[in-house]
């Protein structure tokens, strides 16, 4: 029989898979140990918080609010039963420090989940206590001395070494690093599943059986028999004999919208209602599941290719959407094709999954959105490890190169610049993070110091008390994003033209200022760090706007048929 050990670190299989490919642009080259600790560390910090102020929210005993957590969790990836299989692990020494007066860094510090190594920081997220740290952690570690807890190593937890879970394993693996569909059954990168790089990426698949059938394929003997590209149009009109495809979509330039971005262009999102205790009940974590095995993203919601009614209460349209309501037979041609951590460095890594064939299926409009990652990293000093001027147009004339190989003739490719991420600090810093709004402890300054402290920022020259560091990495986005536009108004290539647009964040600022909002609130307010689904798409209208009014050419022509095509087929199948 499997230890309990061993079959808790089973159950949350995706979860630790999807912080493996996290928003932090570790997805590098190279992986570090600090990193994986550091997660690690940031984890137990979270959960612990979240216990205590349960506890205090609902008045009860600690043992009361971990069951209470546990009780909220789906039983879906066996989350709930990992959760009571955790508290059996870890409990009773978590009642023990917590009944002591221990705070989160503490417990997580004595139980070994964070460690301070020589030479080091030590890493904390909430005030230090009155007495020294050092007898602080002495007193705590011997409250639990005689626990067989602190006996286990757990450098030995990694869940795919087990022999039972290495192919699954492997098989999750590839399909983020390689950002195409777990299942996939003509591997033709479309799915009938709508996680784990599924139909919430790209288009849905309507044939799963047959490699010729996907989304922004020009249409096999106008659809006659079938529906080749997934539209949802076909057939022929029995009044005239026409196929429906030809009648409705020749002629009208159908054209797909492909995203090659970051996390921010995946929409990483962790919801608050997660891990603040005043707001959570049974339904907090309806989400979750699928939040995991889509690696805490939420392409289905995004600005560029989302497909789903905002939950924000926004009356915004993603890019996508408001392409296919111009012309009906764009129907499901989208691709998100982003990375949480992907950069111009590493977009080689996985650029291979992004499909159009240059012969069969219709132009796309690409959007290059390597926002961040070329100047945000998590390192002690961030500045050596950002992308050069020089490197960036390396980087990305080869990604131009590739796609000039694969795109249709007649696509538009958009280069997106930098933001200027200044705004992070000057908006956030001295407001509460939600794991600090119960008692006015945790401020967004006190996360970011945490997260720099154990190199684990999603972005350390933005999200820094260091006024210096912020200025200079502002000063190389806009140099990358000068590189960007030089690129744009230089280069020419046969598939497709090439426009530059700036990532103008002031611009969304403004617009939500206008509607009475604050700069705040376009934020995600668990990491600090990403724009929001407010800001996403408010991104998506005004580069709707900017579109329209600079190079209409880029979005086609509007359908006269829309109307008719709703007529015959309604929804097209959905989405």
């Amino acid at each position: 029989m499997q230890s309990p050990w061993k079959i808790l670190m089973v159950a949350p299989l995706f979860l630790l898979l999807s912080l493996q490919s996290s928003a932090s642009p570790a997805y590098d080259d190279s992986s570090r140990p600090r990193d994986s600790n550091g997660h690690t560390c940031v984890g137990c910090v979270l959960v612990v918080s979240v216990i205590e102020q349960l506890a205090q929210v609902h008045n009860s005993t600690v043992q009361a609010s971990m069951e209470r957590l546990c009780s909220y969790l789906p039983e879906k990836l066996f989350l709930k039963t990992t959760c009571y299989l955790v508290i059996d692990k870890f409990g009773s020494d978590i009642i023990k420090l917590l009944s002591a007066d221990m705070n989160a860094d503490v417990v997580c510090h004595t139980l070994e989940f964070c460690k301070q190594n020589t030479g080091q920081p030590l890493c904390h997220l909430y005030p230090l206590p009155k007495e020294t740290w050092k007898f602080t952690l002495k007193k705590a570690r011997q409250i639990v001395k005689k626990s067989p807890i602190l006996k286990y190593s757990r450098s030995g937890s990694d869940i795919c070494s087990l022999p039972v879970l290495a192919k699954i394993c492997q098989k999750i693996k590839l399909a983020i690093e390689q950002s195409v569909p777990f299942k996939d059954v003509d591997s033709d990168k479309y799915s009938v599943f709508p996680t784990l790089r599924g139909y919430h990426w790209r288009g849905r698949d309507c044939n799963d059986s047959d490699e010729s059938v996907y989304p922004g394929r020009r249409p096999d003997n106008w659809d006659v028999h079938q529906d080749s590209n997934c539209n949802g149009i076909w057939g022929i009109d029995p009044k005239d004999g026409i196929p429906y495809e030809k009648k409705f979509c020749e002629g009208s330039q159908p054209r797909g919208i492909i995203l090659l971005g970051d996390s921010a262009g995946a929409h990483f999102h962790i919801s608050p209602e997660w891990i603040t205790a005043s707001q959570m009940s049974l339904n907090s974590f309806i989400n979750l599941p699928t939040a995991l095995t889509d690696e805490l993203d939420w392409p289905q919601l995004s600005g560029v290719t989302g497909f789903l009614d905002s939950t924000v209460g926004i009356k915004k349209k993603s890019i996508y959407l408001r392409l296919w309501k111009r012309n009906h037979c764009n129907h499901r041609d989208y691709q998100n094709i982003s990375r949480n951590g992907a950069s111009s460095r590493n977009l080689k890594k996985f650029i291979e999954s992004l499909s159009r064939n240059k012969t069969l299926d219709y132009p796309a409009i690409i959007l290059y959105a390597m926002i961040g990652n070329d100047v945000c990293n998590g390192k002690s000093d961030p500045v050596p490890a950002m992308t050069t001027p020089e490197k960036l147009y390396s980087n990305v004339m080869q990604t131009l190169k590739h796609l000039n190989s694969h795109l249709p003739d007649g696509s538009h490719v958009i280069l997106y610049g930098l933001p200027d991420g200044t705004f992070l600090w000057d908006n956030l810093h001295n407001r509460y993070h939600p794991l600090g709004q119960l008692n006015k402890d945790v401020t967004y300054a006190h996360l970011y110091s945490f997260l720099n402290c154990l190199q684990v920022s999603p972005c350390h020259g933005w999200m820094s008390s260091n006024k210096t560091l912020r200025t200079l990495t502002s000063e190389r986005a806009e140099q990358l994003s000068n590189t960007l536009k030089k690129i744009a108004t230089s280069e020419k290539f046969t598939n497709f033209d090439l426009f530059y647009m700036d990532f103008a964040f002031h611009e969304i600022i403004q617009e939500w200022q206008k509607r009475g909002g604050q700069p705040w609130q376009l934020i995600e307010p668990v990491d600090g760090f990403h724009p929001n689904e407010v800001a996403l798409l408010l991104f998506a209208d005004r580069f709707w706007e900017k579109v329209q009014l600079q190079w209409p050419q880029i979005l086609g022509k509007e359908n006269p048929f829309n109307s008719q095509i709703k007529q015959v087929f309604g929804d097209q199948g959905g989405h």
